[in-house]
């Protein structure tokens, strides 16, 4: 007896349709209702699943959907902006290797799957408020529409409206001073085929990989005077974003050439990068938050969408086995809390290391072979988050 018999999911992203696989496995009736006309393709830059989020996709039957789009990634190297390689990290021994992939692609294999498992995806649905009464929630839309479940999730991102609801006083994200970019260039610049490459250049940190399309998928994080939402960043025309980011990375290998082989046209303008502060409420009466509108790390974090999955999984698994609804809250509560705001602390963090100066990343370079033997051991850094397993199977409450 699950303590619930059905649910609305409140957010079409990641973890929407990922939520709603997991409750159905569960036994628990799940649709998802997204404010977005339409699918969101073509939406977002790149991001990492994790060998943990691909671990928690198997256990609802959705990993293979992601396989057959990622492209693996086995190691991680670290370059100065002269090409000069500072150190290297390998994947961890006997895991899988992290999925490099488009964002907007995995949001269309996530959603591709919820289908084929009978999962309803309602578009055009904006959430304004919700009405609790005893037997259930009922979630009203702008359009003036309404939908009924025993419980209602949150799975509507970094502005969540459903965070509001549950706790008026929640914080919001925080912004740091460091502004996003992101598109795949016309040309192949020379990489291994199943490594990522972070370069600290010299005035601004670039990350990309050569994909097997011949084209470069590269993000760029600049440091700048003050926080930007997207839409005033993209108030400025790309063409002149990409001549700033071009002189910017001038004097940077392989950084200037990558650039130079980007269409302005092409260029996905994010804005700051941001991140949830620890959400101290994470669910009250029949509402309930999953993935990053309780808890978003930095995407300097590579977990943001593996944080997302494995939530969805565990929230499924405390409905499917609690006696009521606080109980299965209480629970999923208490089973992530922890866990993610390590995640949160960690991106935090590798966010400071992105904005070195000439005489840091100087000491970097001299410093990454001892560091790499200690404190910045890929076991030591990332085995707890990389290792961690879900047993469907298993009690969770």
């Amino acid at each position: 007896m699950t303590a619930a018999r059905t649910a609305l999911v409140i957010g079409g992203g990641i973890a929407g349709p990922v939520t709603a696989m997991a409750l159905r496995k569960a036994g628990i009736e799940a649709e998802v209702y997204e404010s977005y006309a339409g699918p969101a393709d073509g939406v977002g830059v790149t991001l990492t699943i994790a060998p943990n989020g691909l671990a928690a996709l198997d256990a609802i039957g959705a990993g293979d959907a992601v396989r057959a789009i990622g492209q693996p990634m086995n190691r991680t190297v670290m370059h100065d902006g002269t090409g000069g390689t500072l150190g290297a990290f390998p994947g961890l021994e006997d895991l899988p290797p992290s999925l490099a992939l488009w964002r907007d692609e995995l949001c269309r294999a996530l959603h591709e799957r919820a289908r084929e498992r009978g999962v309803r995806v309602h578009h055009g649905k904006r959430l304004v408020a919700a009405d609790e009464g005893d037997g259930g929630v009922t979630a009203r839309f702008a359009d003036g529409t309404t939908a009924e479940a025993d419980v209602l999730v949150g799975a509507d991102g970094i502005r969540s409206t459903v965070r509001g609801l549950i706790d008026p006083a929640a914080p919001g994200p925080d912004a740091s001073r460091l502004l996003n970019f992101g598109a795949a260039a016309a040309v192949a610049v020379p990489a291994e085929p199943d490594a990522m490459y972070f370069v600290f250049g010299r005035r601004a940190f670039f990350g990309y990989w050569v994909q097997p399309d011949g084209r470069t998928a590269w993000f760029a994080n600049v440091p700048h005077d003050r926080a930007m939402t997207a839409a005033e960043a993209r108030e400025v025309p790309n063409d002149e974003w990409m001549r700033r980011l071009r002189a910017l990375y001038a004097d940077d290998t392989p950084g200037r050439q990558i650039l130079d082989h980007t269409a302005a046209d092409d260029l996905v303008v994010l804005g700051s990068m941001e991140s949830m502060p620890k959400v101290p409420t994470w669910h009250r009466g029949r509402m309930v938050l999953v993935g990053d509108a309780a808890h978003a790390p930095s995407s300097s974090s590579g977990q943001g969408a593996s944080m997302a999955i494995e939530s969805a999984v565990q929230l499924a698994r405390c409905l499917r086995d609690a006696a009521d609804v606080d109980a299965a809250f209480a629970a999923y509560q208490g089973l992530r809390r922890e866990r993610v705001e390590r995640v949160i602390d960690r991106g935090a963090k590798t966010n400071n290391s992105k904005t070195l100066g000439a005489v840091a990343r100087t000491m970097m370079r001299l410093m990454m072979p001892l560091m790499l033997r200690t404190f910045l051991n890929p076991e030591r850094t990332l085995g707890p988050e990389q290792r961690y397993r879900i047993d469907w199977d298993a009690p969770a409450v």
